[in-house]
Order: structure tokens, then sequence, then C-alpha cells
């Protein structure tokens, strides 16, 4: 069983971050960033993963041929994903970026990432240092995960055409850039996200459970893009299967989905909806 952390609050920009313990699973533990439950971790089992949409990423990272993979993350959170493929796919090289420092090294004092684990850590504006990377990974990464939040919403900059065809440079022929999205009723945010994407990527597809499909619900919309095929024959079984169900959209489906919204521009781009309060109220 994992030591548990201390009970420590920063202040992170203009908010607070801490950790707290989950109650319903012992060995786990919450990231809370202004009231805002962020991020899930399991200490004692990196691949036990809470969070619907966090879940839907792993099955998306599960798709991708066996074997350790070269990841870059935007946005850390509590690095649970960055656990998940470390212990998924030992020997894997994985970089992440984040604006917040201190809440990363909150996170690696309280929540300690596992011995031997290939992860770099960088700092600054996910888009910024994305921009600044080194030449030698462009074409190389196989797995990139978008999964940049301001609180609750995420800023417009890493939502547009130029900042989506940045990150296309790095992916490898095969590679996979997987977008945690984030809307409402009407899903004009998550339209546009598809949308956009999909002049990036021949192959797009969008994975989120069917209320929130349907706009009756605030929820999370994780959108997979690749210039190779996606497994969509696989994708519907794994994702149905899952104890959180999802409905995969790909395809005439996810053309119907996006239904003409326009194309997102650095000119256009805005933050994804505020949710309501209610959406991060207890289990």
């Amino acid at each position: 069983m994992a030591t548990p952390p201390e009970n420590l609050e920063i202040t992170i920009g203009a908010g607070q971050a801490r950790i707290e313990p989950d109650k319903y699973s012992p060995g786990s533990y919450t990231l809370v960033v202004d009231g805002t439950p962020q991020s899930h971790v399991d200490l004692d089992d990196p691949t036990h993963l809470v969070f619907e949409y966090v879940r839907r990423i792993g099955h998306a990272i599960d798709l991708l041929p066996a074997g350790p993979v070269t990841a870059l993350h935007l946005g850390a959170g509590a690095l649970t994903l960055p656990r998940y493929v470390e212990a998924t796919r030992p020997g894997s090289r994985q970089q992440v970026v984040e604006l917040e420092q201190s809440l990363v090294e909150l996170v690696r004092a309280q929540l300690p990432f596992p011995r031997g684990a290939s992860i770099r850590m960088r700092y600054g504006d996910a888009r910024e240092v994305m921009e600044k990377l080194p030449g030698g990974l462009r074409g190389t990464v196989d797995l990139l995960v978008v999964d940049v939040f301001g609180g609750s919403r995420i800023p417009a900059h890493v939502t547009s055409l130029e900042f989506y065809e940045s990150a296309a440079a790095f992916l490898s022929p095969t590679g996979m850039l997987v977008v945690n999205s984030a809307d409402g009723a009407g899903l004009a945010f998550a339209r546009g996200q598809a949308s956009t994407l999909a002049t990036v990527f021949e192959h797009v597809a969008a994975v989120a459970d069917p209320g929130t499909l349907k706009g009756r619900r605030f929820g999370n919309v994780v959108l997979i893009g690749s210039r190779s095929p996606l497994p969509v024959d696989q994708m519907p079984r794994v994702y149905s299967a899952d104890p959180l169900p999802a409905k995969v959209v790909a395809g005439r489906e996810l053309r119907d989905f996006i239904a003409g919204a326009p194309v997102v521009t650095d000119a256009t781009a805005v933050p994804s909806p505020e949710p309501s309060r209610s959406v991060f109220g207890g289990r």
C-alpha cells in the first residue's frame, strides 16, 4: 500500500491546488485545482483509471501497436497518463509540458513517479514550449496527448488549426493525436474542434458517452486524429465494453456530427464553455 501524502495546498496562478485521498479507493488520490477535480492517481495500480475521459484516452493508447512509445503530453495534472504509459509500455520515452512548475513539484513530492520511468518535464505555456522542442523530435512521436486546461476551461490558443498543424508535425507517420475536449448543450465547441482536426488529419474519431454526444449534459469529448487509418473496427467494441461505455463516431457519422461547423483558427478561437459547478459533484 502506498504511503498517504501530507495534506498540502499550494497557490498556482490565482488559484489553489491540493491533493486529497480518495475515500472510495484506498491508495488513490485526487488532484483538485480551484475546487475542480483535475486528476486521479492510484499509486498502487497506475493502470486504474477513474475519470471517464482518462479511461477513453487510455483505451486509445492501448490501440497503438504493442511496445514502448515516444509520447508527448501537453498538460500534466497529476501525471496520470504518463504513469499509465509507463505501466503498460515500459521503456517508453515521455515528455510532459506543464505551465505550473509548483503544481508538478507538489505532485512529484506527494505522488512520486515510478522508479526508472523516463519522463522529462518541461515548464511553460503548452503551445510555446511545444513549438520550441528539439527538431529531432519532429516526426517521431507515437502519442501526443493534448489535455490543457486553465482552471475548468480549455484555453483558446490550443484549439486552433495553427496549433494542431504544429502538433501534427511532431507525429510519426502512424502517430496519434488525442485531444480532451469539453462541451455542453449544442456542442458548438466540440464540433468546431472535430472540424478543425478533420482539416489536419485524414482519419479522425470522436469518443464520448451518448448523452454528451446528444448535447444532453456537459461532458468530455475525446478526439483522435492520425495520418494513418484508425482501428475503427476495434474501437466500438473496446469502448462499449468499458464499465463507463462510450460511443465512437467516425467516417460519415463524424461528418454528420461536425454538421458544417467552421474550422477554428487563431483569429476565431475561443475557450471551451464554463461547466456548471454541478458537473463536479461527489460520486
